[in-house]
């Protein structure tokens, strides 16, 4: 009886050793994550402070576009000419040691200038000339100034990464990011994105005109009187960690109340509600595509600012962006020029916060 006691007690001790093991691996674990969520939210810190030598304020575009790489999204910006839509990108590719090319879209511009064609020279014989789509940031300027079958051109490349020519397949550079730009305030020679496209775009920013103070700073030190090298922006970081960025970012933890969170705001954007006043002027809502944005975009706020989970704050800073293009205004909305941006604050104000 004794011995069996023994047995028992040593059996106990063991589980609870083992237990004990599998605790501090845990633990091992979560330290780890947190470690790695600090160490790339200083790595993206560097980016910025780099991105600032050249660009004065704008830290919400910057923060979006950031976060939007991270997402492996693209993004859509909107603001008026001169106010460095273009410089903020190719600040970007610099500090990230990643290669960056732009497109000017016009009217005339066609499908092969932005994907490349097939060339037949001697010798060689029928060669792929690459477009600059293979790149790792793209810069869609003024996007809505070319046709139809032009701007759908990138789709493709966009979803995919993969463009196909002649019946063959080329995969783009990883990462690969688009940031298109469109002028808000102009009609003539525009050719207004369809919705479906505007659809895959992951956020829309809107890019505002800079502070008194910000516009001071501009004038002495800006990108005319200088060159763009004269402002010695270094690569602190390379494509390669970008995509290890881009992988630990899905691994960040949401927990299920934030799920739910995240659906009922997607929600609140398709029926007319009581208590949201401004629903009644919304001809259609958010689409399931909204919802899988604010879950990755949640995530990548999370480790911009060092954190290796998701709370409703993270929510609450992407929803403007991740919602603003996927919320449709209807006849009396648009009549009495509601802004779609007061529309998504009430609905985060009346949606409950786990």
């Amino acid at each position: 009886m004794k011995k069996r006691a023994k047995k028992k007690d040593s059996q106990k001790m063991s589980k609870r050793r083992g237990v004990k093991r599998i605790a501090k691996r845990k633990g091992h674990k979560k330290v780890r994550a947190v470690s790695k969520s600090v160490k790339y939210s200083i790595i993206l810190g560097r980016v910025k402070r780099e991105i600032a030598r050249v660009i004065v304020g704008q830290e919400k575009i910057i923060d979006g576009v950031l976060r939007a790489v991270l997402s492996d999204g693209h993004v859509l910006v909107e603001g008026v000419p001169g106010i460095a839509k273009t410089l903020l990108i190719r600040a970007l590719g610099r500090a990230t040691g990643c290669e960056t090319k732009r497109i000017q879209f016009t009217i005339d511009l066609l499908p092969t200038d932005i994907l490349g064609l097939t060339s037949f020279s001697k010798g060689k014989g029928l060669t792929f000339i690459k477009g600059p789509i293979f790149a790792n940031f793209l810069i869609a300027d003024e996007i809505n100034r070319a046709s139809s079958k032009t701007q759908s051109a990138l789709l493709e490349g966009m979803q995919e990464k993969i463009v196909t020519i002649s019946r063959t397949t080329y995969n783009l550079p990883l990462p690969f990011f688009v940031m298109a730009t469109q002028n808000p305030i102009e009609s003539a020679g525009v050719n207004p994105l369809p919705e479906a496209q505007v659809d895959r775009f992951l956020f829309k920013l809107s890019m505002p005109y800079p502070s008194e103070e910000e516009e001071q700073k501009i004038m002495k030190e800006n990108a005319t009187l200088k060159k763009f090298e004269d402002f010695h922006i270094k690569s602190v970081t390379n494509a390669k960690q970008i995509i290890e960025m881009q992988k630990f970012v899905k691994t960040i933890y949401l927990s299920k109340q934030i799920e739910r969170y995240i659906v009922k705001i997607v929600e609140a954007t398709r029926k007319k509600n009581k208590k949201i006043t401004l629903s009644r002027y919304i001809y259609l809502g958010a689409s399931p595509r909204a919802s899988i944005g604010l879950f990755i975009a949640a995530k990548a706020q999370a480790l911009i600012e060092g954190k290796s989970y998701v709370t409703p704050h993270h929510i609450k800073t992407v929803a403007h962006d991740v919602l603003r293009h996927r919320i449709l205004l209807n006849y009396e909305g648009q009549a009495e020029n509601v802004q779609i941006d007061d529309i998504i604050t009430e609905i985060l104000q009346k949606v409950p916060v786990p």
